[in-house]
């Protein structure tokens, strides 16, 4: 199985280069709002075009089916191939296949958040991506709506609106920002819980009704702090979970007296691509 795998991921379209891209920094409270487009945070696979193809963060071309792009313009887009709320898993699936299904990628849309190496501020950048899809009026090419905020209590406000039916979360972007690759503050992510990674170094085997599978995962933190994540896991996962070495992201609200995460829940296998 393990040489199945290897043999898989050897044989993916490499890139020539991981596309540099623009990362954003933790939203806080000292912002003015009122500077910066809004928007939320599609939980989906973030994808950049070149012109040519859709190569995923870590420098794999994602096998898209030509139809899909046929009507995407020759010049560099960053965003997010996105099927929905709460449909990452699915997302993903669908996006790491070798060999597309047409019938699944019928159902994706590439959301568009910024134009790499353009000019001017981010102001001017959404209305040269409305303009670009107006332009190609491909039916799988959007642009995430940008909106903006009064203040941080209604920032806070809109937060929980939109988690509320699923949302992942805000992105803020300065509204004057011309374009730059990194991490930066003038983009900023605003969720109500923080979340990173870790990677699986162990099981705990399951008690009671999950008797025979996996109780827990035992991750260890870039720090080389180890604990277990238990929360979260279907009963899928905890019949096959995540392979040792493979990387998962998790939640979790701030940090117990011995420095480990508190509440710990687990999220998703992180992107794979």
């Amino acid at each position: 199985m393990l040489i199945l795998v290897l043999l898989i991921y050897c044989c993916q379209s490499a890139a020539a280069s991981k596309p540099e891209l623009l990362l954003a920094e933790v939203y806080h409270e000292q912002i003015d709002v009122q500077h910066y487009w809004v928007s939320e945070k599609l939980d989906g696979v973030r994808a950049y075009w070149d012109g040519k193809q859709l190569i995923s963060r870590g420098g794999n071309v994602i096998a898209a089916p030509a139809w899909f792009v046929a009507g995407f313009p020759p010049r560099a887009l960053d965003g997010e191939l996105w099927l929905g709320r709460n449909q990452f898993a699915a997302t993903l699936s669908i996006v790491s296949k070798l060999q597309p299904v047409d019938s699944e990628w019928q159902h994706i849309r590439y959301y568009l958040f910024e134009l790499p190496d353009a000019a001017g501020t981010f102001t001017g950048r959404i209305s040269a991506m409305q303009a670009l899809t107006q332009q190609y009026s491909s039916p799988y090419l959007q642009v995430v709506k940008q909106f903006r905020i009064a203040d941080n209590v209604h920032l806070l406000a809109k937060l929980a609106e939109l988690e509320s039916v699923g949302a992942e979360g805000l992105m803020l972007h300065h509204q004057d920002a011309l374009y730059k690759t990194g991490r930066s503050s003038d983009l900023l992510k605003l969720k109500t819980y923080q979340d990173t990674e870790a990677q699986v170094v162990g099981y705990r085997p399951g008690k009671g009704k999950y008797q025979g599978m996996v109780g827990a995962l035992v991750v260890k933190t870039p720090e080389g702090k180890e604990f277990a994540i238990g929360s979260g896991l279907t009963d899928a996962l905890r019949q096959t979970p995540p392979e040792i070495g493979a990387v998962v992201t998790y939640r979790y609200n701030g940090y117990t007296r011995h420095g480990l995460p508190r509440f710990a829940r687990f999220l998703r296998v992180r992107e794979a691509l």
